[in-house]
């Protein structure tokens, strides 16, 4: 098994992979493509980003397949229309779209997550099913529906995935790994979605003497304003649950119900061969549940790297694991610090900046990211 990172550049784009290698297994690869050319218009930047992913398809990753696929947009009330026209012969897998702009001054980026050696078809409830071995993995992307409010489309969202994941035998507290709420106007909307989650997962059987789901909650929009909520999900069937595991790094980190929300600070699933580990949308927080260095960037930065990485510890792992970084900034005057601490710190891991305010005003940043790590234990199946 081998782990390498690489950027170059191709046509008026930036590449970064992050390449999981497995003879004989199921290899992994995350990949960021960000547009690069701010005065191309929407429509170029669009088609550089999309021929860029064909030619890696096709080239440096012959044999992978797309799991997920998000894509980031500037504006997206103007710009999802096309996009889904260039992409619906090609939609192979769970597909997200949210306006989060890029901070680099462009349009559009995109981060895929690919696999080799699986099986992938979309199910007839709309969630994507990737087979492989003894596990079957769905994706979903961008689900939404126009409820009233935040919070009604929030419950409704997850009551309707309640039934999706009954479909096909599973339930939210045993098979769902990890979910992502973008939420319109965060400031405002963001209480909508913590009551309707809190009150349909005591449903669930996920309280604070169970668990939770690792999850990201942050502001982003849909092409359509009456839609405040959208939902990306994960969830695994085939997994006993002794090969899930939950990360709180109590030395740096409280519960979050202590401050009224219901997520894990982070999951990791054993298999047979690998650990996958999944740290939510993390900020500058301490044990207590308070708010660190307020209105210093420098500072909230290097105290989420602090807390990311004793999650990660927890897990056994480190940021050399890591995979790909989505970096959330409320200010889009912060980047160029920002952007630089990352570059110095994690030169080649694939990362994307984008503005996102998070779900607390005196958070100036959060991040989250993917690992893997090869481990072996015996008594479950290979990835």
């Amino acid at each position: 098994m081998s782990n390498k990172k690489q950027q170059k550049q191709i046509d008026n784009t930036l590449i970064e992979i992050s390449e999981y290698k497995v003879k004989g297994g199921i290899s992994e690869y995350h990949i960021m493509i960000h547009a690069t050319r701010p005065e191309d218009t929407y429509e170029q930047q669009l088609n550089a980003v999309i021929n860029t992913y064909f030619t890696l398809l096709q080239e440096e990753l012959c044999g992978a397949v797309a799991v997920f696929k998000r894509y980031f947009l500037s504006d997206a009330a103007n710009q999802e229309d096309l996009l889904l026209a260039l992409t619906t012969e090609s939609s192979d897998c769970a597909l997200s779209i949210v306006e989060q702009p890029p901070l680099n001054g462009t349009k559009i980026a995109l981060w895929v997550y690919l696999q080799a050696g699986v099986q992938t078809r979309v199910l007839h409830n709309g969630l994507f099913e990737v087979k492989h071995g003894a596990y079957r993995h769905f994706w979903s992307g961008s689900v939404l529906n126009r409820a009233a409010n935040s919070e009604y489309q929030t419950r409704l969202l997850l009551n309707d995935y309640v039934m999706q994941l009954m479909e096909q035998g599973c339930k939210l507290a045993d098979n769902c790994i990890r979910t992502w709420f973008f939420v319109q106007n965060v400031d405002v909307n963001y209480a909508g979605v913590v009551k309707a989650r809190n009150e349909v997962f005591v449903t669930q059987n996920l309280t604070e003497n169970t668990h939770y789901i690792a999850s990201t909650g942050i502001g982003g929009r849909h092409a359509d304003p009456k839609v405040l909520v959208q939902m990306d999900t994960y969830a695994v069937d085939g997994l006993e649950s002794r090969q899930i595991h939950y990360l709180y790094a109590p030395t740096h980190l409280n519960p979050t119900y202590e401050y009224g929300v219901s997520f894990e600070r982070g999951t990791y699933v054993d298999y047979g061969d690998r650990r996958h580990v999944f740290i939510s949308g993390t900020a500058s927080i301490n044990n207590k549940g308070e708010v660190m260095y307020p209105g210093d960037i420098r500072k909230q930065t290097e105290r989420m790297w602090e807390n990311v990485e004793a999650l990660l510890k927890e897990a056994e792992c480190t940021f050399e694991d890591v995979g790909q970084m989505i970096v959330y900034l409320r200010d889009i005057a912060d980047y160029t610090v920002v952007k630089g601490m990352y570059d110095k710190r994690f030169p080649d891991t694939p990362k994307i900046f984008v503005h996102a305010p998070v779900c607390r005003p005196g958070w100036l940043i959060e991040m989250e990211c993917m690992g893997v790590k090869t481990c072996g234990n015996k008594d479950y199946a290979p990835f």
